[in-house]
């Protein structure tokens, strides 16, 4: 008699299909985020196309202000470059800054050293922190936005006080400089600042909000009065949209790191959600006590066993312990088989004798010796082996 396995090996390795019914809910969990990525970025593309630009017809554009500047003789001309924003500061003409936080440090003081005793006005459109205090030295923004959008003006500024309720908020600032008209104040600090230029006629107007200029703001509380007054001032309107391209950015130094072109808003609000994971995992996480053996209710073959753990035998490479586990449960179970105590079952002087007395097969000692006290399977191919034939045993023992 002999113990070779007489059934074809198992393999720990699934089918294609079975990957496929195993990974498809995934697979198709993860094509529909995709998806909806593609979505949201072409939805939200869309409604920022044009956003504060007076050729624009958008919700958030700005063409019907440049149409009711060209009706009162105003033009308005478009500039997307440092330097033609530069060359265009005059008496005569007021240059509105779209978005001033995209402007480096150093292309920040160049403007503002054109700017600064053109006589001419400048109009900062939201600007935070990281432009402000170049733009228009002596004005702070604070870290806190304003909650209200709807504010009166409050304040000394003829053009402020024509326009009455404006839709303002946004940033909030503060300033240095005693002769400042600050209006519309939330809380006490100004969504608007006009700074007069001590060394000549020109001005600087900082907004806390750019709401006064989308086309679909305009018609609202007094935003259109607010709007003409302030870039009608001069019979020409510089509109510049500064660019990622324009090739005065290109300043190793002065570059921003990923977090400084992060909203402060969106860097609190993820340290917020991490928090919240932190306390929600900790309230649902399991709380284990102590481990409590417990038999399973029925026999489990070798084969089944070592089929069902296959993945985390390979993923830790836990051959030696997987075969030592088997052959000790495949004792335990043939020693009352074969007459030996279960105490005795892991001695192979007491039960490979009994076990080749039953088998009726003298030469198969050394056989058996190997096969349930052997070394360890040296790769999956040996264990999956190893685990047939001690099946094969088994049933061999067990046959009448």
């Amino acid at each position: 008699m002999t113990t070779e396995a007489t059934l074809p090996s198992t393999s720990a390795s699934p089918t294609a299909r079975q990957v496929w019914t195993r990974t498809r809910g995934i697979a198709a969990a993860v094509v529909l985020l995709l998806v909806a990525a593609v979505v949201i970025a072409t939805i939200r593309s869309d409604a920022r196309h044009g956003a504060l630009d007076p050729r624009s017809a958008d919700p958030k554009g700005s063409r019907a202000v440049a149409e009711l500047l060209a009706d009162r003789g105003v033009d308005t001309r478009v500039v997307t470059t440092l330097d033609d924003a530069r060359a265009a500061a005059a008496a005569d003409t007021a240059v509105l800054v779209a978005a001033p936080d995209l402007l480096t440090h150093r292309q920040q003081s160049w403007l503002h050293s054109s700017t600064a005793g053109s006589g001419g006005r400048t109009v900062l459109v939201a600007p935070g922190g990281w432009s402000v205090e170049r733009l228009a030295p002596g004005v702070t923004a604070d870290p806190a936005t304003s909650l209200e959008s709807e504010l009166a003006p409050d304040c000394a500024l003829p053009a402020a006080r024509r326009a009455g309720t404006a839709d303002l908020g946004g940033i909030r600032y503060t300033t240095t400089h005693p002769g400042a008209d600050e209006c519309y104040p939330s809380d006490r600090l100004a969504t608007l600042l006009r700074v007069p230029d001590p060394t000549g006629n020109g001005d600087t107007v900082v907004l806390g909000s750019p709401d006064i200029l989308y086309n679909d703001r305009l018609d609202e509380q007094g935003n259109a009065s607010l709007a003409l007054q302030l870039l009608g001032s001069r019979p020409h309107v510089v509109w510049y949209l500064p660019s990622l391209s324009d090739t005065s950015a290109a300043d190793a130094d002065d570059e921003r790191s990923f977090f400084d072109l992060l909203p402060s808003g969106w860097l609190w609000g993820t340290l917020q959600l991490f928090i919240a994971a932190a306390l929600a995992a900790l309230w649902r996480a399991r709380r284990l006590g102590p481990l409590v053996p417990e038999k399973l209710p029925v026999a489990i073959r070798a084969s089944e066993t070592v089929e069902g753990r296959a993945r985390l035998y390979r993923k830790s490479n836990a051959r030696d312990r997987a075969a030592t586990a088997l052959r000790s449960t495949t004792r335990t179970r043939l020693a009352p088989l074969v007459g030996v105590p279960v105490t005795q079952a892991h001695t192979p002087e007491a039960l490979l004798p009994a076990l080749s007395a039953h088998l009726h097969d003298h030469g198969a000692g050394q056989n058996l010796h190997t096969l349930l006290f052997g070394p360890p399977a040296s790769d999956d191919a040996a264990l999956i082996a190893l685990a047939d034939q001690l099946d094969a045993l088994e049933r061999e023992v067990r046959r009448p």
